[in-house]
């Protein structure tokens, strides 16, 4: 071949470069997330028996919901979102992926960080700001972790056959790019040897968790529901322009969302934020749009496949979006602020929207990548209704209990105290918790596939190792 033709690969060329990578990645991920929900599941029984943990420090609430979140958020979604990420470079530039010996330790990097990090919450070393609860070390074993990451998946876009980019290029490369930024300037403010003070804490932590949780997030859930969405209901994505107009909205106007009404900053800071997620409607009725009339009209049956899985997590991230845009209305403010209405946005968003785009785009890519179909193919169904119901009951009894939980606060009647607002939410506690143990048992689910597949793997693996190391003792014994 001549040196300056591009070698061509093939799609189980591709598939085959990123199995090592993304087995670390999506194994690791797979645990936290039976981690995190079962953490969580302890931290809510909390409000049924309050005394239930009372002599175990490491369970109290105080301790185990902020371990619950931070596992599935740096646990589940980040290196779930960077697996996906890298298959989709690597498919999407018709190569192999580049140093792929990166990802595999920056997973194992990125697992240890986790580690250490819940493990510092429940023991009691958080560092109290919100979604940025571990330590230092933590945070560094982290950052290297998604900088190597990072490195693997540029230099496979930068090695591309295409030159022309793809919808999802957009938002995944800005999700490179956004997450270390966001990431190293919040630990530099907050957890330095000289951070900031006073208010200015309270507002670098809010300006974190909204570009964490709701722009990164969806930077990454959107770019791999914009590549998922037209090849599995066989149609053409809906409009290019009206994915780069969502992209720019997205991340002009949700950078500036998060900042509570009822702060007690100057009024500029709250009102800022206030017009910022008004007006964050558009990338959502963008988005809508795009998805809607890209699956309008497919043939593709959905039974509960990855296709539904997609679906119905762009549904849910318009109904989390427009959760944010209510909350930052001051009028529904004043009954929502200090409930449970603002967990449940955030519980839709990274379960209903994030989780379960990622878990069906696993299911896609995954027997792709291993060469063989899922272990047990009837579970994909079964955990698609699990986590549906799941997530409508969890985040919609939150969202209702939140609301008349805030009515009941907003209550001046003398008859009406504080009591009430609780006994009032403890009822939709109580359906939640059902919602809640229906995830669990759909990730135990996903779990099963992930391992099943890796172990099926690893002991072919140990065949051939096996089989090669026989083969000059038989060709020996031959000879002889």
């Amino acid at each position: 071949m001549n040196p300056t033709e591009t070698k061509h690969f093939s799609t189980s060329e591709i598939d085959a470069s990123c199995r090592a990578p993304l087995l670390a990645l999506f194994g690791g991920a797979a645990l936290w997330l039976v981690a995190g929900l079962a953490l969580s599941l302890v931290a809510i029984m909390t409000f049924h028996k309050p005394d239930m943990f009372a002599d175990c420090p490491l369970l109290t609430y105080g301790r185990v919901q902020p371990a619950a979140n931070d596992a599935l958020l740096y646990g589940f979604c980040i290196p779930a979102a960077l697996g996906v990420m890298l298959w989709i470079f690597a498919r999407l530039s018709q190569t192999e992926l580049c140093l792929s010996l990166l990802p595999i330790v920056a997973a194992n990097l990125w697992h240890l960080g986790v580690l250490v990090g819940t493990v510092a919450i429940l023991i009691g070393d958080s560092t109290g700001f919100a979604w940025l609860e571990f330590p230092r070390g933590s945070s560094v074993l982290l950052f290297a972790a998604f900088l190597l990451i990072a490195i693997c998946a540029v230099a496979t876009f930068g090695a591309r056959k295409e030159r022309e980019l793809h919808p999802s290029h957009w938002f995944l490369l800005a999700a490179l790019f956004w997450f270390p930024w966001i990431y190293s300037t919040a630990n530099l403010f907050l957890l330095a040897h000289h951070p900031v003070r006073g208010a200015a804490q309270a507002v670098i932590d809010w300006w974190f968790s909204d570009n964490l949780i709701f722009v990164w997030l969806a930077l990454v859930g959107v770019g791999a529901a914009l590549y998922f969405l037209p090849k599995l209901a066989a149609r053409p994505l809906h409009s290019r322009f009206l994915a780069l107009f969502a992209f720019w909205t997205l991340i002009l106007f949700g950078t500036w969302c998060g900042i509570p009404q009822g702060a007690p900053l100057p009024a500029w800071l709250p009102a800022a934020s206030a017009v910022a997620s008004s007006l964050l409607i558009v990338p959502l009725i963008a988005i809508a749009v795009i998805a809607c009339k890209t699956v309008r009209g497919s043939a593709v049956s959905c039974k509960g496949g990855p296709l539904c899985y997609v679906k119905f997590g762009t549904a849910a991230f318009v109904l989390s979006g427009l959760m944010l845009i209510a909350e930052a209305c001051p009028q529904i403010n004043r009954v929502t602020e200090f409930t449970w209405f603002g967990t449940a946005q955030v519980q839709l968003q990274m379960l209903g929207f994030f989780t379960i785009v990622m878990c069906g785009a696993i299911y896609e890519l995954l027997p792709r990548v291993m060469g063989f179909e899922l272990p047990f193919p009837k579970f994909v169904r079964l955990q698609h209704w699990l986590f549906m119901l799941g997530v409508v009951l969890w985040a919609g009894s939150l969202a209702v209990g939140g609301v008349e939980q805030g009515m009941k606060l907003c209550d001046p009647s003398p008859s009406v105290v504080f009591a009430d607002s609780t006994n009032v939410a403890l009822i939709f506690l109580r359906v939640g918790t059902t919602g809640l143990l229906l995830i669990l048992l759909g990730s135990l689910l996903f779990a099963a596939n992930i391992f099943a597949m890796t172990f099926k793997w690893k002991l072919a693996l140990l065949k051939t190792v096996i089989a090669f190391i026989k083969s000059p003792l038989a060709t020996a014994e031959v000879k002889s």
